[in-house]
């Protein structure tokens, strides 16, 4: 079994309608330095937190392109994925055994298992992204890192409604060589990011990801990572 395309950097994305829909008379004279301060300490607040995740590619794709499970994390760094679509009730579990991935195909076959590496083909994402490379502490390493070591483009900022749209022209995060126009989402509620999008230095649209239903400290078990 296939499982390509599974994770969206779990770094991600802001919809193509939202973008479009920016005002320009939004634009504020924000410093990216301390919204990056205000995301690293409202993550440092967190032990752990669950979320619905939906990926998507370009719109010529189709909809089978769309990936959607609920993510699962806890410190130091345990993480679980179970599918919604595609492969409805496949659940990875990172790290198990000897630190590698525990895939369940079947939820309603929990004996049924077996082992992968982190960086086994079989897990493997277009995006280069991996099961342990998709946690929200990481994304934000990331994102700071877009706004200064591996920035390529200018930065731009708005704020709208109590979201702020943060955009860079930066290396990519997970592909040598490769530059990627990020445009991130962060809600000031929460102060985390809750949207990504991945495109083209042209602009061509090339990975969506959405955080939705994010909820943060409540109390997960260790049971839900066996």
């Amino acid at each position: 079994m296939r499982l390509s395309g599974l994770y969206a950097s779990i770094h991600i994305f802001v919809f193509l309608a939202f973008v479009k829909s920016m005002d320009p008379a939004a634009v504020m004279a924000l410093d990216a330095e301390n919204i990056v301060k205000k995301m690293e300490a409202a993550y440092a607040a967190v032990n752990d937190y669950e979320m619905r995740v939906e990926v998507s590619g370009p719109e010529s794709e189709g909809s089978g392109k769309t990936e959607r499970f609920i993510y699962t994390f806890k410190r130091p760094h345990t993480i679980r994925i179970e599918y919604e679509s595609p492969h409805k009730g496949t659940i990875l579990i990172y790290p198990h055994k000897e630190g590698k991935v525990l895939v369940r195909p079947w939820k309603w076959m929990p004996f049924f298992q077996f082992h992968l590496k982190p960086d086994s083909s079989f897990l493997k994402a277009p995006s280069g992204q991996q099961i342990d490379e998709t946690d929200m502490g990481l994304l934000i390493r990331n994102i700071a890192k877009s706004m200064k070591q591996r920035q390529r483009g200018q930065v731009s900022i708005m704020e709208r409604g109590g979201q702020i749209y943060l955009g860079v022209l930066a290396e990519n995060h997970f592909r040598e060589n490769v530059k990627t126009r990020y445009q991130f989402l962060i809600d000031k509620a929460l102060w985390l990011p809750v949207a990504i999008q991945e495109s083209t230095p042209d602009g061509v649209v090339e990975r969506n990801i959405i955080f939705q239903d994010f909820r943060v400290n409540i109390g997960v078990p260790d049971s839900l990572f066996q």
